[in-house]
Order: C-alpha cells, then sequence, then structure tokens
C-alpha cells in the first residue's frame, strides 16, 4: 500500500473519535512494516489514550523499523500522559509520515524537532487538507479560543422550516432524521435557543442504535432562564450533560431548582438582545468545546450569522415548498447591501433519502 492509502486509513480512525475525545484533538494512526498493517490507534474517549500510544502498543515489537502514520503531529510534552513522541522513539519506529503539525503552542513542531533529533525519517503534508478539515474544530479553538460552529438546517425548498400554525413534523424523511441524529454524534455539543426548546421539548440525543454513548452535551441559550423546570433537556439532566446558559443575576430559587435537577448554569452578562454571541462561544471554548451543532432556532441562526460565527452549513433540503406564509429558518439579519450577507462555499452534496444534504463552508 501506498503512504497515501494508509494515510486515509488513518484519517477514517481519526473519525472514530469525533464527539468524543474533547477538548482534545481526534487522531488516528497506523503502523505499517514489510507490506502489511501492525498496528492500528484512535483517540480515545476523553482523550487518552492518544492514537500513537494504541498503535504502538498493538505493534508492540513489530513497530521496531516500521513506519507511522498519523494525522497529526505527535505530542512533545507531559500531560496527563507522557509524550507520544517519546513513545514512537523507544518503539524504534524508523519513519514518521503526519499529515499536519499540531498548532498547539505546547507541540507545534517541536514533536517533530524530536523525531527528527532521535534519527527517525520524518515527512509531513501527506493527506493535509482531509487532516485539517477532520480537525478544524481544534485548530480554531487552539487560534481563536472558540468551538467550530456547524448551523444545521432542515428545510423545504424555499428556506421553510414549519407552517405559520407552527407545525413542522415531519419536514424531512426519516432517513434524513436519522443521518440529523449521526451528527450529533460526531458533536462535542448540541445548542438551541429557548424558544425552539419550549416549542418542541426536543431530548437532543443520539437515539440511534448502538450509540447509546455518544450522546452530546445539550446547551440551551436562555437569556432570562424561561425553560421549564418540565422540560426533557431538565428531567434527564442528571444522566445527559445539559447547561443552561443565561444572564447573571435573577431568581436565585429558580437557579437552584435547575441546579438541583443536574442542570449545569453558566451565567454571563446581558445585552440589549440577550446575550454576547461570541462571548457564548469564548466561554464553550474554555470549557474544552471544540466543534458545536446549533440546531435552531430562528433567531438564535440569525445571531450567529450576523456576527460571522457559522463556520459549516449542514442544510438538509426537502423537495417541497410551503411559501411566503411559512416559518423562515433564518430571522432577519439586518442586512441592507449584497456586499454584507454571509457567503458560504459548498463542499458535499449527498442524497439522503428523498432529502438531499448540502454541506457548506463559510468563505474566508
Amino acid at each position: 500500500m501506498s503512504d497515501l492509502q494508509h494515510m486515509n486509513a488513518a484519517l477514517a480512525l481519526a473519525r472514530r473519535g469525533l464527539g468524543r475525545v474533547w477538548p482534545n484533538p481526534a487522531v488516528g494512526c497506523v503502523i505499517a512494516k514489510d507490506g502489511r498493517v501492525v498496528g492500528r490507534g484512535w483517540t480515545q474517549p476523553g482523550g487518552r489514550p492518544h492514537a500513537e500510544t494504541e498503535a504502538l502498543d498493538r505493534a508492540g515489537t513489530l513497530a521496531d523499523g516500521a513506519t507511522l502514520y498519523t494525522t497529526l503531529e505527535p505530542c512533545s510534552h507531559h500531560g496527563k500522559t507522557p509524550p507520544c513522541a517519546d513513545a514512537v522513539i523507544a518503539a524504534g519506529v524508523a519513519r514518521v509520515v503526519a499529515a499536519t503539525a499540531d498548532p498547539d503552542p505546547r507541540v507545534d513542531g517541536a514533536g517533530f524537532a524530536l523525531l527528527r533529533g532521535a534519527g527517525i525519517a520524518v515527512d509531513i503534508g501527506i493527506g493535509a487538507a482531509e487532516a485539517a478539515e477532520l480537525n478544524a474544530g481544534f485548530f480554531l479553538r487552539t487560534a481563536s479560543g472558540r468551538p467550530l460552529v456547524t448551523l444545521k438546517l432542515a428545510t423545504t425548498l424555499d428556506g421553510k422550516i414549519a407552517m405559520a400554525s407552527g407545525e413542522s413534523r415531519w419536514i424531512t424523511g426519516e432517513a434524513a432524521r436519522r443521518r440529523a441524529h449521526l451528527l450529533r454524534a460526531a458533536h462535542d455539543a448540541v445548542m438551541i435557543g429557548v424558544g425552539t426548546a419550549a416549542a418542541d421539548d426536543p431530548e437532543l440525543t443520539c437515539r440511534l442504535p448502538g450509540m447509546a454513548d455518544r450522546h452530546p452535551a445539550r446547551i440551551v441559550v436562555d437569556p432570562g432562564l424561561r425553560l421549564p423546570l418540565t422540560a426533557r433537556l431538565v428531567a434527564d439532566a442528571s444522566r445527559n450533560r445539559t447547561w443552561i446558559v443565561t444572564r447573571t443575576g435573577g431568581d436565585t430559587a429558580r437557579h437552584d431548582g435547575f441546579r438541583t435537577a443536574g442542570v449545569e448554569l453558566i451565567e454571563l452578562p446581558g445585552t440589549d438582545e440577550g446575550l454576547d454571541l461570541a462571548a457564548v462561544l469564548r466561554v464553550l471554548g474554555k470549557r474544552g468545546l471544540t466543534r458545536l451543532l446549533v440546531e435552531g432556532g430562528a433567531g438564535l441562526a440569525a445571531g450567529l450569522l450576523r456576527r460571522d460565527l457559522v463556520d459549516r452549513l449542514a442544510w438538509f433540503h426537502a423537495p417541497a415548498a410551503i411559501g411566503g406564509d411559512g416559518i423562515g429558518a433564518v430571522a432577519a439579519l439586518g442586512v441592507q447591501k449584497l456586499s454584507e450577507i454571509p457567503r458560504f462555499e459548498r463542499l458535499t452534496v449527498e442524497p439522503v433519502g428523498e432529502d438531499v444534504l448540502e454541506t457548506l463552508r463559510r468563505r474566508p
């Protein structure tokens, strides 16, 4: 197999960690020797052990003289575990092929320097674009202190999410809804506004067979703490991590009610519009989130788009139309010129049952 084929296998392994390894990156590793794979690994839930350690443990003595393929530069600092670069050197690996460097300032080339200093050949760049997209959330949090934001929309062809009466179940089909649950599983957290939480009373869990352990953290943006204490998000908060972002101050007894139910309150200063969404994202970044899925509603979507805080779109289109009297997916943005509107570039278009999933990336 070629270097590219081995790296593609490592990237596939890395994807297994998405949504499960924050605040760490999701990394995959393959070790090959004499034309066959002798070890494989990926970052384990919670971020430890690292992918390289997992692969080296599986390879054992066969790692001596082998080539190690990793989607990210091996770490070089002492944290909760010893540096992976030291483990690679100790195992006798002859060559390391890495897709990209680790932007963490504790690493950022130091891992490669350690390997080269030990006489290991290092090649960098194979699969770089794919690795950067896979860990775009980790890279963004490292550079800007906030998670990557993916806005998920499920609309008719004319961009409507509900009838004027509020009826919305179901615009998209069963296959699209299953795919939406898979999106949840690949993100660290899912966030909605209080209006959507109160109207839909969602669970925001991943309800796919065999994936009961893949629930993301659930976040409600609720400046006035209006969410009913009887909501399903509150009822199972002791089992599934649930955060409510709200204004500082407020009714102490009501706060106590949420905390008793297992909800964690994140209090921030309020603004005339409710909460500063950029500040909300910075707080979530400090908590370790790298990938955030936003599922509505229209006001929260507009607020994020207005502030240029949406990095990706995951847009499910149903082959139907409601018309101008339907409820739109995004509230008013307040822009007056075409030059001011948010623009995205298409990454993929994929049929999902009778619907279509379009993924887009914010234009730089």
